[in-house]
């Protein structure tokens, strides 16, 4: 009998007319990719969507007795942290699954103590303070700065009155966060430059760790520059789900671009000691602004990106490797590692000798 996974995701919440709702729907459509290509590869596939009521997956979980869990439950869009929880849950029911651990998970979201981790281990990644409460405190580098919810993804809470250039702008913005979305606040110094979203998965191959950490070639943002309409260049929340906006359409993606090749290998050694610095697992995505200086500074870490993006399809292929075995791989490593916890398992429950057997 073959193995059998579960496709977890989590339940649209929002209602179709709040403004964060896009940033909800694209799971469902990837969640049913990855369930097609998972029963194409020969094994038995469920998928289920939760939401509040953590009992709709034991119930599956009972009826179904999956072998992996294929976790793409990103968090409640009410509700971010528990895509922490999801992940703490099945831990807690020792299933296997996809993605990277609770802690990780955890980690990569609080883009504060991230960065903290970041600076601590000399990676490269912009200058910032925090806002704990108000009032704001004052901001020390040289402007502009950009003012984000510490605890959001999705670009939520970024848009273009996040760059600000003045205390006053910097003020407002963040009593803005503080009322929308909580704090803490975290400021960054603004860096101007090129950026790029950086892709990586593991292999499944019997190497160290540091060579099963491949990189998909980059994909370039480009801010295209608009004589009526002038924009601050950065992935807004506008800019990356509202279709019908100007600043959509001046923002346009480029797979799998070519760089030079030391600036291809400075980003390739950031990233990979990122990885290895938050614990992440089987996947992520890093966002990376390519200074004016030739450093590649580290923007945000993704534990859990959207798997169906064509910019990781489109880098995926260049190298020679379609989205399918990509799918394939994650899962497999999944019950690799539920295969060497079994056999642990055995390990510790082998009695030990008796004086006659010594």
């Amino acid at each position: 009998m073959s193995d059998r996974i579960l496709v977890a995701y989590n339940e649209p919440v929002l209602p179709a007319d709040h403004p964060d709702s896009a940033s909800e729907v694209d799971i469902i459509e990837t969640s049913a990719l990855v369930e097609s290509m998972l029963k194409q590869s020969g094994w038995q596939v469920k998928r289920i969507a939760y939401s509040t009521n953590p009992r709709t997956l034991l119930k599956e979980l009972r009826l179904f007795k999956p072998d992996v869990i294929f976790n793409l439950f990103e968090g409640l869009a009410n509700r971010t942290e528990t895509e922490i929880g999801a992940a703490a849950f099945l831990e807690w029911l020792d299933l296997p699954f996809t993605g990277s651990p609770s802690w990780a998970i955890a980690t990569g979201r609080d883009k504060i103590r991230t960065k903290y981790l970041l600076q601590g281990a000399k990676l490269p990644t912009a200058e910032f303070i925090v806002a704990h409460h108000l009032p704001c405190p004052n901001w020390p580098h040289p402007w502009p700065a950009i003012v984000k919810p510490a605890t959001q993804d999705c670009s939520v809470g970024i848009e273009q009155a996040s760059v600000v250039t003045t205390q006053q702008e910097l003020n407002n913005r963040v009593e803005w966060v503080f009322r929308t979305y909580g704090g803490p606040v975290l400021i960054e110094k603004y860096i101007a430059g090129r950026e790029f979203h950086l892709n990586m998965f593991e292999t499944n191959e019997t190497v160290p760790l540091w060579d099963r950490i491949k990189i998909v070639p980059p994909a370039e943002i480009i801010f295209e520059p608009h004589a009526e309409h002038r924009f601050w260049p950065i992935y807004s929340f506008t800019a990356k789900w509202n279709e019908h906006s100007q600043e959509f359409n001046q923002t346009e993606i480029q797979s799998a671009v070519s760089l030079p090749e030391n600036i291809l290998e400075k980003m390739t050694s950031i990233a990979k000691e990122t990885y290895l610095l938050l614990g992440l697992r089987d996947y992520c995505r890093l966002d990376v602004r390519l200074g004016e200086d030739g450093i590649p500074y580290i923007l945000e870490v993704n534990p859990n990106p959207y798997l169906n993006s064509p910019t990781l399809i489109d880098g995926l292929a260049s190298l020679g490797i379609t989205h399918e075995h990509f799918i394939h791989t994650i899962a497999t490593n999944a019950l690799q590692r539920r295969k060497v916890k079994r056999r642990r398992r055995k390990v510790k429950s082998i009695p030990p000798p008796t004086s006659q057997e010594t």
